[in-house]
């Protein structure tokens, strides 16, 4: 598939540069469905039926934007995208040169690392003072705000650019499909007969990248860690066997249940994957999805055109650009039921076809 085929217009100022006051005050557009609708998030509670089960990554964002000075004096900023160890994490670095391996960096005047090697876009940093990586963050770091949010991160982000229920750290970017959720609004859910179960996956800030190549078969997906615990399958079997419906609060949960399901069942799975999930994906756990709207050309846009039928979508952003909703991590929501699974987009079609 051309990856040229995922494009869409978006005028910059539908990009939400701030959160609303109340986390379940988005809108949501609903593809249950052939013709799309125009809700509240908080009308999620006339969609969800009893014995349904919402399953929700429980990944904590970690504070991992830093800023600081090589030896030299150059400026540095510093993303951590993993923490390997207490004292070593993988780390974007941008710099005016990239720093080699011995180059010591001094951040936040607080502590200092030395890079010991690279790899790919990533550069290994270790700990040089002694201590705990993860607490210099929390003293030091800065909340990692996408490249879209065009503004330094400000006191309120550290709440908001983190769902209510958080609580493995780890991530580097929020999974915002669950920003939406209040404990008020998961506590009228549960009250009315729907489940909840927890998975992880700790985002990267590979889910910002773009796609550079022409051919979605060309590009190599960045790796991610998560879990499925045997919590988690036990209630998505439960809720199959009673015949409710497993929905997947964001992307993330997606990629966590499909991941764990590729066997052709769902199993308990602790490690990387590199799922790349494109239309003409066969979804093997997941019945229903919420979903913040993504990037033009990105692998989380071929994710949700798999799930609900490229035209389907498409037709859909067309439509939320036109009625106003507000893009990406703080922005509005979507409701996506099952598409046609053979709405393919026209490079895909012209292959099958042999055109």
């Amino acid at each position: 598939m051309r990856v040229a085929d995922f494009n869409y217009e978006l005028p910059a100022e539908l990009i939400a540069q701030y959160p609303l006051p109340d986390r379940a005050g988005s809108r949501l557009l609903v593809l249950e469905d052939e013709q799309a609708q125009d809700a509240r998030f908080a009308e999620i509670e006339r969609l969800l039926k009893p014995g349904d089960l919402l399953v929700l990554n429980d990944t904590r964002v970690i504070p991992a934007r830093l800023f600081g000075q090589k030896e030299s004096g150059g400026q540095v900023e510093v993303l951590v995208e993993r923490i390997e160890s207490p004292q070593q994490v993988l780390a974007m670095v941008r710099a005016s040169r990239a720093p080699k391996p011995g180059t010591r960096l001094r951040l936040a005047d607080a502590f200092t690392v030395e890079v010991t090697d690279r790899q790919g876009p990533f550069f290994r940093l270790r700990l040089v003072d002694g201590g705990d990586v993860l607490e210099q963050l929390k003293q030091h770091g800065h909340i990692p705000l996408p490249p879209y949010i065009e503004r330094a991160d400000e006191g309120n982000d550290a709440d908001r650019y983190q769902t209510v229920f958080a609580r493995r750290e780890g991530a580097v970017a929020a999974p915002t499909a669950g920003l939406h959720f209040d404990d008020a609004l998961l506590d009228r859910l549960r009250a009315a007969g729907v489940e909840t179960a927890t998975v992880t996956l700790h985002v990267g800030a590979g889910t910002f990248q773009p796609v550079k190549v022409d051919d979605t078969e060309a590009h190599e997906m960045h790796s991610e860690w998560l879990e499925v615990g045997p919590e988690a399958c036990a209630a998505v079997a439960a809720c199959k066997a009673r015949g409710g419906r497993v929905v997947a609060v964001g992307t993330t949960c997606v990629r966590s249940l499909e991941t764990a399901a590729a066997g052709g069942e769902l199993q308990p799975f602790q490690g990387e994957t590199r799922l790349f999930i494109q239309p003409g994906y066969r979804f093997r756990v997941v019945d229903r999805m919420v979903t913040n709207f993504h990037l033009p050309q990105s692998t989380l846009l071929m994710l949700v055109a798999a799930f609900s039928g490229y035209r389907r979508i498409l037709d859909a952003y067309a439509h939320a650009v036109a009625e106003h909703y507000r893009f990406f991590s703080y922005g509005d929501a979507m409701w996506l039921a099952p598409g046609d699974p053979d709405d393919l987009p026209p490079s895909a079609r012209e292959g099958v076809d042999g055109v």
